[in-house]
């Protein structure tokens, strides 16, 4: 086993996990700490790029291209002055203050990384949630988890190939997603947006060949918003060629479709799991930390674990609960972004010797987009217009003025403006889905 020290004169920052959270704390923590040479600061991730989570539908319907969307970990650490190091972690040891990470294979197995232990001064953990399946019968084996960009896909290229079986055969295809989330519903959206696109590429009426479903164990998707968005997404859902089944609890899972629990058969060769929330399995109870029972590291309001404060959690992957509150803070990417740049203040102060004040979230309300048909949001609790009601044009800007903004955090309004230009040569000069 491979190992790396804290031996430096300089402070060592690891951070693990590269999204929307840990992706930007590092990007400023190295403008701010890594070009001076105040502190080494290194990024871990299993994966070499990234993909703005809230937009891995469109990948996985093929409407959107993830090579420009991507964000790849080399040239985001060069460009801002961190170190990334590909592995996927799997252990934690406290008292010597060093992480393990699994080894990196290549697509035929072979090993190219060893397993290797990184040391750190101060750790921060970023790594996400996965969608919970909570034991269901089959969903391991039959089930698609979009959780990342490989995911997606993965998933796309099976898309487009149930949807080409389904065309040249008597048989209608079908999809099955299981969970109203927004997750779910945008996914759906998109996916029956890119069977429209798909008509003016010589394939008429893909609609007819291919079945959509959007299974939802409640009375109702999108638990979190108003009434007002849940009907009006429903009721465009149901346009656009979605059967929303609500009310619907999933007994098992096999090859060939869902099996519901009051004996409902739906035939779908193609099934996305995307209900529940949990962490990653290697956090759970890792090296004596406080977790939550899906896993969730219990952290207090300066973001550090109760048990270890030279470690830090942020986002999906953190439980912060507010006194008074009985549920802690959401698993959404604005959540995750307030709590980077939270750390990217709150760290160089501590590395002076200087204290920080706690952590406040400001909920900036939330969108749901349902590709280019439509999109449902409510304000949040500041500004003229508290917990508004916005829709339609105006609504899918501020889906996308949400992404910008990410994306200004990353490179600057520089970069940003060119990946723009980038991204919209690319949507006239290339077809409208994915076909290869």
């Amino acid at each position: 086993m491979q190992a790396t020290s804290t031996s430096s004169t300089v402070p060592r920052i690891v951070i693990v996990g590269g999204g929307a959270g840990g992706l930007a704390l590092a990007t400023q923590l190295g403008r701010d700490l890594g070009r001076p040479g105040r502190a080494e600061i290194i990024l871990a991730d299993m994966d070499a790029a990234y993909v703005w989570k809230p937009m891995l539908h469109t990948v996985a319907a093929g409407t959107y291209d993830a090579g420009i969307q991507q964000t790849a970990y080399l040239a985001q650490a060069a460009n801002r002055h961190f170190h990334f190091m590909p592995g996927r972690m799997t252990a934690l040891d406290r008292t010597s203050r060093r992480i393990t990470l699994a080894p990196v294979t290549d697509i035929n197995g072979q090993v190219s990384l060893p397993e290797r232990e990184v040391g750190y001064d101060y750790l921060v953990l970023a790594v996400g949630s996965r969608a919970n399946d909570f034991g269901t019968p089959g969903v391991q084996a039959h089930c698609d988890f979009i959780e990342g960009r490989r995911e997606a896909r993965v998933f796309n290229s099976k898309l487009r190939l149930e949807l080409l079986r389904a065309i040249h055969s008597s048989e209608t295809g079908g999809l099955a997603i299981i969970g109203g989330g927004a997750t779910g519903v945008q996914l759906a959206a998109e996916v029956s947006h890119m069977l429209e696109l798909i008509d003016g590429y010589g394939v008429p009426d893909a609609h007819a060949h291919f079945k959509l479903y959007l299974i939802e164990m409640q009375d109702h998707i999108l638990a979190g918003f108003p009434d007002n968005v849940v009907q009006q997404a429903t009721e465009q859902l149901a346009k656009v060629g979605v059967e929303v089944m609500t009310g619907a609890q999933v007994a098992s899972v096999d090859a060939e479709g869902v099996s519901l629990k009051d004996g409902r058969q739906l035939p779908a060769r193609i099934k996305v799991w995307a209900a529940g929330v949990k962490a990653p399995e290697f956090l759970h109870g890792i090296d004596g930390l406080e977790s939550m029972r899906n896993g969730r590291l219990v952290i207090n309001t300066q973001l550090q674990t109760r048990r270890d404060d030279r470690i830090y959690a942020i986002g999906d992957c953190a439980a912060l609960t507010f006194p008074g509150e009985t549920m802690p803070l959401p698993t959404t990417a604005q959540v995750a972004n307030q709590q980077a740049k939270y750390l990217a203040e709150a760290l160089p102060r501590r590395l002076a010797g200087q204290a920080s004040p706690p952590f406040e979230y400001h909920d900036m309300g939330k969108i749901v987009s349902l590709s280019d048909y439509n999109a449902f949001g409510v304000l949040g609790n500041y500004g003229f217009f508290k917990r508004g009601f916005i829709k339609g044009r105006f609504a899918q800007l501020g889906h996308l003025f949400l992404y910008r903004r990410f994306q200004v955090d990353l490179y600057g309004w520089w970069r940003t403006g060119l990946r723009i230009i980038a991204d919209r040569i690319n949507r006239l000069s290339q077809p409208k889905v994915r076909l290869d």
